[in-house]
C-alpha cells in the first residue's frame, strides 16, 4: 500500500505542477482583451478546456477549441478545466467590417516630415554633426528656427550661417532634442558633416480596400530608410500604379524581389500614415473592381493550418496561392504575429517562396481576411512572418479618421 500511495503522490505532484504550468502559459499567451463581432460569439483556440465566467454573475460557459466564450461586454474570468482561474479578460462587441482583399502591387512615394540623418562624415578630421550630439536616424525638424523639408533647405541654412553656431532641433525615438552645430569650412563652402534624406519610393502590395470609405492598408510593416533602418516620418505620401516586369527568385540566404516600375506619374491615392502596421490612406477608386468583399477575421479566430495568400508576381492579375499558418502569437509578446509557410508549388517554382515586394499580400483563412505577409526568412524563403489583419484595420481606421479631421 505504501508503494501505491507514493505513486499516487508522485502522480498528484506531476498533475499539480502541470496545471500550474498551463495556467502560467495561458496567462501569458492569451490576450487581455477581445473584439467580438456583434451577434457572434468569441472563439478561442485552446488545446485544453477553458471556461469564461462573467465576473458579475455565476454563469460559466465552456470553452474549448470548438466552443465559444460568451461575447457579452464586460469582464470575464478565464478558468482552466472550469475550476482553476487563469486571469480576467475584457470583451468588446464590435461590427465586423467587410473588406476587399487586394494583392495588387502598388507604388509608394513618401516625403518625410523633416529630414532624416542617414550618415555622418568627417571634415578635416572633424564631424560637426556627430561632435554636437546628432546621430544617424535623427529627424531634423528645424535649423535656427527655420523648418527644413528637403536636403536643399539644410544646405542653404548651413551656408547662410557662414560658420556661426546653428541651433538644430531633432526628433529621436519620439523625443524632442536640441543641439548646437558649428559648420566647418571646406573646399569653398560650409558643411555640417552629415547626409540627410527627404523622400523615398518603392513597391509593395495592397492588403485591403474598404469600399465604404475608400480607405486602404498595405505592406504590413513601416517604410524604413535603407541606411538607418528607421521608419521614415511622413509629411505627405502618394500611391501610384506600377507594372511588375519580373522577379528575382529567392534562394537560401538571398531573398529575391519583385521588379517593377511606376506606370505613370499620376497619383491614385494619398498616404496618411506610415506605421508599424503598414501604410494607410485613401484611394481615388476601387483598385480591384472584380473582387468581392469578405469579412475581417479577428486574431482569436485564426487557427494553425491551411490558408492562402493573394499576390501579384508578374504582369498579370493577383492570384491566390496555398500556404499554412505555422504559429500564432495572440498576445503580442512575439516580435511577429504569425509564422507562415508557402506550400503552393507554382509560387515556389516561380519565386522560391516569399520575395521582397510581396509584403502586404493578404492572408485568407476560412473565407476571412486574417492577416498579411510582412517578411521572408533569409535562411528559408518558403517561410515568413505575418501581421494580424485586425491590427492593420485598426490603424487604417485611425488614419482615416485623422484625414477627416484635417479636411474638416
Amino acid at each position: 500500500m505504501s508503494k501505491f500511495f507514493k505513486q499516487a503522490a508522485v502522480f498528484s505532484a506531476i498533475v499539480f505542477f502541470g496545471i500550474i504550468g498551463l495556467v502560467a502559459f495561458y496567462s501569458k499567451s492569451l490576450p487581455d482583451s477581445y473584439n467580438v463581432c456583434e451577434g457572434e460569439k468569441l472563439m478561442i483556440n485552446s488545446l485544453f478546456s477553458i471556461s469564461a465566467k462573467p465576473v458579475d454573475d455565476n454563469y460559466t460557459a465552456a470553452v474549448t477549441a470548438d466552443s465559444p466564450i460568451s461575447s457579452s461586454k464586460g469582464k470575464n474570468s478565464l478558468m482552466l478545466f472550469g475550476t482553476v482561474p487563469i486571469k480576467e479578460v475584457e470583451s468588446k462587441s464590435v461590427e465586423r467590417p467587410n473588406l476587399i482583399p487586394c494583392g495588387q502591387a502598388f507604388g509608394i512615394k513618401l516625403i518625410t516630415d523633416g529630414v532624416m540623418v542617414v550618415d555622418l562624415q568627417e571634415i578635416d578630421s572633424k564631424s560637426p554633426a556627430k561632435d554636437c550630439g546628432i546621430r544617424e536616424g535623427d529627424v531634423i525638424v528645424s535649423i535656427d528656427g527655420k523648418k527644413v523639408k528637403s536636403n536643399a533647405d539644410v544646405a542653404k541654412i548651413i551656408s547662410d550661417a557662414k560658420g556661426k553656431p546653428c541651433s538644430v532641433k531633432v526628433k529621436r525615438n519620439g523625443k524632442d532634442l536640441s543641439f548646437t552645430l558649428t559648420p566647418e569650412y571646406c573646399d569653398g563652402s560650409y558643411r555640417a558633416g552629415m547626409w540627410v534624406r527627404d523622400s523615398s519610393a518603392g513597391i509593395g502590395t495592397l492588403t485591403f480596400y474598404d469600399p465604404e470609405t475608400g480607405a486602404f492598408g498595405g505592406l504590413g510593416h513601416p517604410i524604413c530608410d535603407a541606411d538607418t533602418k528607421e521608419a521614415l516620418p511622413l509629411s505627405e505620401g502618394s500611391v501610384g500604379e506600377v507594372n511588375i516586369t519580373g522577379c528575382n527568385k529567392s534562394t537560401q540566404g538571398n531573398p529575391g524581389q519583385l521588379l517593377g516600375e511606376f506606370a505613370n506619374s499620376s497619383s491614385i491615392g494619398t498616404i496618411f500614415a506610415n506605421s508599424d502596421c503598414g501604410v494607410f490612406g485613401v484611394l481615388n477608386t476601387n483598385p480591384c473592381k472584380s473582387a468581392n468583399t469578405i469579412p475581417l477575421g479577428f486574431r482569436q479566430e485564426i487557427k494553425t493550418g491551411k490558408a492562402t495568400i493573394i499576390s501579384t508576381i508578374d504582369g498579370g492579375e493577383p492570384e491566390e496561392y496555398d500556404i499554412t499558418i505555422e504559429q500564432i502569437s495572440l498576445n503580442g509578446s512575439s516580435a511577429h504575429d504569425l509564422v507562415i509557410k508557402v506550400t503552393d508549388k507554382r509560387l515556389l517554382e516561380t519565386t522560391g517562396g516569399i520575395v521582397q515586394g510581396m509584403s502586404g499580400s493578404p492572408i485568407i483563412q476560412n473565407g476571412r481576411l486574417v492577416g498579411a505577409v510582412t517578411h521572408v526568412f533569409i535562411d528559408d524563403p518558403s517561410m515568413g512572418y505575418g501581421i494580424f489583419a485586425d491590427s492593420m484595420y485598426s490603424k487604417s481606421s485611425e488614419a482615416y479618421e485623422k484625414s477627416l479631421e484635417l479636411v474638416g
